[in-house]
């Protein structure tokens, strides 16, 4: 793949990667007094991290259209960076797109589902099997012994699932950034080398052409 290309694919990658970071940095003021802090968790801190998550999945269509458009952006210019690859392309972008696809996998099962249960507020409900969830004993199931995941622990979960993806886009950021540095060394090897072969190309021509010179004298 030319250079213009495959930079223009590595903005495709960067550009995504950098915005989910802001936005995940967005939430960490009300990850902070949840998950980092050795203090006990206030309830007002349960409280702001819920009412914020409501206002996010209560937003119009066009906000999780947008972020859906960014993330198949970023799968684009993976796209790119991965037709005709090179040997660096299978290195670093592929462990990118591993890292990429790990997070879409941490928002689509952690977040989304998270943030559909907040919304409902129903917490404590018991899963037995994907898509079929029970409360109590209404479906006529036994779920004696079986505990739900109550409101604190379900938005802990959400705050984990925060900091995890944040460190995976971090990570692609720095396979991106190790490429470039990989690249940029190999290309000043390749110029040193021209170089070097260049000038012992030279000099035994212009020893050649020194020697007739004093012969014709």
């Amino acid at each position: 793949m030319a250079w213009g290309s495959q930079s223009f694919a590595t903005f495709l990658i960067l550009c995504p990667t950098s915005f989910f970071l802001g936005v995940l940095f967005s939430l960490f003021p009300y990850d902070y007094p949840i998950l980092w802090t050795a203090a006990p968790s206030l309830p007002e801190a349960f409280t702001a991290l819920e009412n914020h998550l409501l206002t996010l999945h209560a937003s119009p269509p066009l906000i999780p259209r947008i972020l859906h458009i960014v993330i198949a952006t970023g799968l684009l210019g993976f796209l790119f960076k991965l037709y005709k690859p090179s040997e660096s392309n299978m290195l670093f972008d592929g462990a990118s797109l591993v890292l990429y696809m790990i997070g879409i996998i941490v928002y689509v099962t952690n977040i989304v589902k998270g943030l559909r249960v907040v919304s409902s507020g129903d917490y404590g409900q018991v899963e037995l099997v994907e898509g079929e969830v029970v409360i109590g004993a209404k479906a006529g199931v036994d779920t004696e012994g079986v505990k739900g995941i109550g409101r604190e622990d379900s938005l802990r979960v959400l705050s984990a699932s925060h900091t995890i993806l944040a460190l995976v886009l971090v990570g692609v950021l720095v396979l991106q950034a190790g490429q470039w540095y990989a690249e940029r060394k190999e290309r000043q090897e390749v110029e040193r080398i021209s170089k070097e072969k260049a000038e012992k190309g030279k000099g035994p021509a212009g020893t050649r052409a020194q020697v007739e010179k004093k012969k014709k004298f």
